[in-house]
């Protein structure tokens, strides 16, 4: 067990230390000026050259790599063009929010795509079961922001029961996690529904049955739980997922967490910003997985962590 976490920490720490020194070439090498994002349009050459030099903008891009790389191994991400605050106390005041709206997506995916799912491998070639087919696939290829949109028009203007946006109160959280969860639910249910009809299908199940054990536990005890690693990393995956910020969600109802901020970020070439938010994104993404990985035991008592955890 200690070798593997070793080995998977070292995994992520790397896969971190390379996703961020790739974004850090990779915004560089983007169109725009952070000074003149800065200073306006309007400002002369002198203001500009003044700009860059109190940035670093001026330093040659490896020396600029060299200085991100100390201030990376000493917690200090620079500070924030547009905030005039360390970047890394910027994002991590923003990801309770993001952290909060994902956990609430992700609990109503999994309260109501589980169920779901075993409702319709239940029902596997049957007219009930192409309704929910029809429904799940709807809401995997509408749009987030067209969702948001439709949720907004009829439940904030035309029905005013819920804020329009922000987090003042917690009925702020209704829509946008709703919006979330309508996608996550219909790729989560159908996978649920893949993973218990091949269950529901197999020959240990057929002598359970002949057994005289109950429909019940035949569905949520021997199925699902032969299902449950599966499902679990799906939701784990997805929730790792919301952790980089629903971009999209975020900006259409104001919510005050990382996805609106990495768009401030890019628009105002924010490069501290952009980097800080980068790395606590991926730290959080790696962690989950990890959790998830450590978790497999738990879910299946077969599983050896040494063995089955690098798959």
């Amino acid at each position: 067990m200690t070798t593997y976490l070793i080995k998977r920490l070292g995994q992520g720490l790397l896969t971190v230390f390379l996703t961020v020194s790739t974004v850090f070439i990779l915004i560089r090498l983007a169109p725009g000026d952070p000074a003149v994002a800065y200073a306006g349009p309007l400002a002369t050459t002198e203001q500009l050259a003044k700009v860059r030099q109190q940035f670093g903008l001026d330093l040659p891009v490896l020396e600029q790599y060299w200085i991100f790389l100390q201030q990376l191994f000493t917690g200090n991400l620079g500070t924030s063009y547009s905030f005039q605050a360390p970047a890394l106390q910027v994002v991590l005041e923003r990801m309770p929010y993001t952290l909060t709206l994902a956990t609430s997506a992700i609990l109503v995916a999994a309260i109501v795509s589980i169920p779901l799912g075993v409702w319709m491998a239940k029902r596997t070639d049957t007219g009930k079961e192409l309704g929910a087919n029809i429904l799940t696939i709807a809401g995997q290829s509408m749009p987030d922001f067209w969702t948001g949109i439709m949720l907004l028009t009829a439940f904030a203007v035309l029905i005013p029961v819920f804020p329009a946006s922000g987090f003042a109160t917690w009925g702020g959280l209704v829509l946008p996690t709703i919006t979330i969860a309508i996608l996550q639910v219909a790729l989560i249910s159908r996978m649920v529904r893949r993973e218990m009809a091949s269950n529901f299908a197999a020959p240990y199940l057929t002598v359970a049955r002949s057994r005289g054990v109950s429909e019940r536990t035949l569905t949520w005890r021997y199925a699902m739980g032969n299902s449950a690693i599966p499902v679990f990393t799906a939701l784990g995956t997805r929730f790792a997922a919301m952790l980089n910020g629903v971009v999209v969600v975020e900006v259409v109802f104001a919510w005050p967490g990382v996805g609106s901020l990495i768009v401030r970020a890019l628009e105002t070439r924010d490069y501290p910003l952009i980097q800080a938010t980068v790395l606590v994104t991926a730290l959080l993404a790696v962690l989950v997985q990890l959790l998830i990985d450590l978790a497999y035991p738990l879910l299946d008592p077969r599983v050896r962590l040494g063995k089955a955890g690098s798959a």
